[in-house]
């Protein structure tokens, strides 16, 4: 009879297949020990099993216009911060892609949002990133730079989807289908993923500008108007990344 640490090691290095497997082989070991390892896998396959509904139920989309061909999810990060560009994100993954855990970026930790992204990466059809500067969010507004970017997000996909899932907003400019879903990044996986490259993508930079301009502190608010944003922003007054068109409220050199 193999001993309790055996079988701990037998069912950590187990797959799915296998720890059914495991479970008939050790069904009638009466050992405590044994009994709590199945029932720990057992809850374990079980909230997979919860994991694969949601997804399959934030598939609805993507099966509803399956037939008309490649669909691409399309999502932005930073239209609100008063500081740093406008990011956009565009995927498109294939039908039978399973990516555990995908949700809107804004409900997942940064952890789980960077393995996410090199899952996305790895599995999808084709991505694409497109961005704003905040000088062009300036010069154009918000709305339309945001628009831009997803113009470019959807430029840099090869091969061209034939539907797009918009979080929200229809594109001008734009010649494919266009399906705007309200909250489509918590209802649709292809949305879903393009939050999270759009996110990633944001935060790394202001990451990188944080080391160039620390005195902001644009790693712990990514350049949203916290409390401590604003007052570094009257403090130093405003960056070269700052958008003059979003903090005229709080410094006078920008009018």
């Amino acid at each position: 009879m193999k001993q309790i640490k055996e079988i701990r090691e037998q069912f950590s290095q187990a797959g799915e297949a296998e720890l059914l497997l495991l479970f008939e082989e050790y069904e009638n070991d009466s050992r405590s020990g044994v009994r709590g390892l199945i029932a720990q896998y057992q809850k374990k396959l079980d909230r997979l099993a919860v994991e694969r509904q949601r997804l399959e139920q934030m598939r609805i989309y993507e099966h509803k216009y399956e037939d008309l061909g490649l669909i691409c999810g399309i999502d932005e990060a930073g239209r609100g911060p008063l500081a740093g560009p406008v990011v956009a994100g565009a995927v498109i993954l294939p039908t039978d892609c399973e990516i555990l855990y995908l949700n809107d970026s804004k409900k997942l930790t940064l952890a789980r949002r960077e393995e996410l992204f090199a899952e996305i990466e790895e599995k999808a059809i084709a991505y694409g990133i497109g961005m704003a500067s905040p000088a062009r969010i300036d010069e154009i507004n918000i709305l339309q730079a945001t628009y831009e970017a997803m113009r470019e997000a959807i430029s840099r996909l090869h091969p061209q989807p034939q539907v797009l899932l918009n979080d929200a907003v229809t594109i001008p400019e734009i010649a494919f289908r266009q399906v705007p879903i309200i909250g489509g990044d918590g209802k649709s996986l292809s949305i879903a993923a393009a939050s999270v490259l759009a996110k990633v993508t944001r935060d790394r930079l202001m990451l990188e500008y944080d080391k160039i301009m620390p005195e902001y502190g644009f790693a712990a608010h990514k350049g949203y108007g916290t409390a401590a944003h604003i007052e570094a922003l009257k403090k130093y007054g405003p960056s070269p990344i700052h958008r003059k068109s979003f903090i005229g409220h709080f410094v006078e050199e920008c009018e």
